[in-house]
């Protein structure tokens, strides 16, 4: 209980401390949210008017204050103006002046160009960049392990070494790079054969306006993602294989004469994805913050498109929404990852 207490502690500095950071480093910059959410042309009493509902005329350290109170799920205030944003909240405590603590949902604020809702474009562009981060892993747990095994199984020929070749090159070139060259080859040059688009999200428009389902936009993007984790599985799998079966326990199933076939499939194989298994886990995080690259190579609007459309048009609370979730996914896979390789293997305590 005090190791749980203690991690979800930790997580929460860890959170508060990235998010006061960077939300520094954006507010610091010599740009004035306040005037963009208005554009160039405006008088001075509507852009104090905004600046001050945006608590833009208040100290850095203020503004911070009152950014985590709006974000926190239990905040501080008369409520009247998360009632105002149609923010659900309850109020737990109160005192004389009707302020006190509230539970509610986190406030990420409206977009200063278009208005609307941050939660409610995170909640538009977050399932499109889970689904791309889960099919390109899905892609190299399947192609990494079975790679693995056989480049373990055909030990130094010419296919163990081809296989170990390529695996270098695809951990060596960026996402977005595989990206352009998969998009230009099979979604241009090849188009008439493969039928892939260049561009496209999984969520499209028809012609007669409804959204549908497009699955084919999600093959070229998820096949780049998932490139560079297919090969650091398929040689950690290989590595750990072959680590594996030069074990003593091995040797003496051997000696018993237990086939092969059976040694590798049902003993050596399972006690080879330890380390496969923190590199997936860990591999899962970054996939969310580098599919802003592969999103944006394929128009994918999840959340790499909506985050560089912030920077690009400094919409500052679209920007710390982003990195917010991008904050706390990290969290939450690495405890995940703790937990679970507790629950994997019974000897790490």
């Amino acid at each position: 209980m005090k190791s749980i207490l203690y991690t979800i502690g930790t997580s929460i500095i860890v959170l508060v401390s990235a998010v006061v950071l960077i939300s520094s480093i954006i507010y610091l910059a010599p740009v004035d949210p306040a005037r963009l959410t208005f554009g160039q042309r405006t008088d001075s009493a509507s852009l104090e008017r905004k600046q001050a509902e945006l608590f833009l005329d208040k100290p850095l350290h203020i503004q911070m204050l009152y950014y985590l109170n709006d974000i926190s799920p239990v905040g501080y205030g008369n409520g009247k103006r998360y009632a105002e944003k149609q923010v659900p909240h309850v109020k737990i405590t109160g005192g004389v002046d009707g302020k006190g603590l509230l539970l509610k949902s986190p406030y990420f604020r409206e977009s200063f160009q278009s208005g609307k809702r941050v939660a409610l474009l995170l909640k538009d562009a977050i399932p499109k960049t889970l689904i791309l981060a889960l099919a390109a892993m899905g892609i190299a747990i399947l192609f990494g392990i079975c790679l693995g095994i056989f480049a373990a199984l055909v030990k130094d020929t010419w296919l163990d070494q081809f296989i170990i070749g390529v695996s270098v090159i695809g951990i060596s070139v960026p996402s977005y790079v595989s990206a352009i060259v998969l998009a230009l080859i099979f979604g241009f040059v090849l188009r008439d054969y493969t039928g892939l688009n260049i561009q496209g999200s999984i969520f499209d428009i028809n012609d007669i306006g409804d959204e549908v389902v497009v699955w084919k936009n999600l093959i070229l993007p998820a096949i780049a993602l998932g490139v560079r984790p297919l090969a650091i599985i398929t040689q950690l799998m290989r590595s750990s294989l072959l680590d594996v079966l030069t074990q003593d326990y091995m040797r003496t199933a051997k000696a018993k004469g237990l086939k092969f076939k059976d040694i590798v499939l049902k003993h050596a194989i399972k006690n080879s994805l330890n380390p496969v298994f923190t590199a997936v886990t860990g591999w899962f995080a970054s996939l969310l913050a580098g599919a802003f690259f592969v999103e944006n190579v394929f128009n994918f609007k999840g959340i790499g498109g909506l985050t560089v459309n912030a920077l690009i048009n400094y919409d500052i609370p679209i920007l710390l929404g982003c990195v917010i979730f991008v904050c706390t996914a990290f969290i939450l896979i690495n405890i995940l990852v703790d937990y679970g390789y507790k629950l994997f293997d019974p000897k790490v305590n």
